[in-house]
């Protein structure tokens, strides 16, 4: 088990659904069409005149008990030792995709032109130079933190696991705080695209 889990947090209050963070994790990590990381979804509930709207960003959760390492059979698909973060080992990767397959969240994105999964290594690189994960440093909002999951949780302590729009964590356990709007703990949103 990692030293220290490490886990990220969403002000969902906060977020204007730019998709600032959205560009930043793809022109970091230099993603193809169509690939993405980080993903902006936007919902409406109610009905007119009744209605709310909210912005999800989500990425790997970095979870407890991640299905897609549990579902990847050669290895490539990990927990890191030190940080606890899910990392994952081209140099293993058998292209079966199974951990894309298992995690409920639609993370791993297999990358057909290199024929191997990639997904959010929560800029491993990074963090290694003293820096932020691209999507937290890019937010003109602050509504991304990335810190040890023990350090959210005590500055957090009103943050939930879930959203309506979301798998239960139940399965997985994911290291990921969310500051909901009410509208995104209940009823049956829409997703829309802007």
């Amino acid at each position: 088990m990692a030293n220290e889990k490490m886990g990220f947090y969403f002000d969902q209050k906060s977020c204007i659904g730019c998709r600032t963070c959205q560009a930043a994790c793809k022109d970091k990590n230099d993603l193809p069409l169509g690939i993405l990381f980080r993903s902006v979804r936007d919902f409406e509930v109610g009905n007119f005149p009744n209605v709310g709207t909210y912005h999800y960003a989500g990425t790997c959760n970095h979870c407890m008990n991640p299905a897609c390492v549990a579902g990847c059979p050669s290895g490539a698909m990990y927990v890191d030792e030190a940080d606890g973060t899910v990392q994952h080992d081209d140099s293993k990767c058998i292209d079966c995709q199974y951990c894309v397959e298992n995690c409920p969240y639609g993370v791993p994105q297999f990358i057909e032109d290199l024929g191997v999964v990639h997904k959010c290594d929560a800029c491993k690189t990074l963090r290694a130079n003293g820096e932020q994960p691209a999507c937290v440093a890019s937010c003109p909002m602050r509504a991304l933190e990335f810190d040890t999951y023990e350090n959210l949780l005590a500055a957090h302590p009103d943050a939930v696991l879930d959203i309506v729009v979301l798998p239960s964590s139940e399965t997985t356990d994911p290291c990921r705080l969310i500051n909901a709007k009410d509208i995104a703990l209940s009823g049956e949103p829409l997703e829309f695209r802007l």
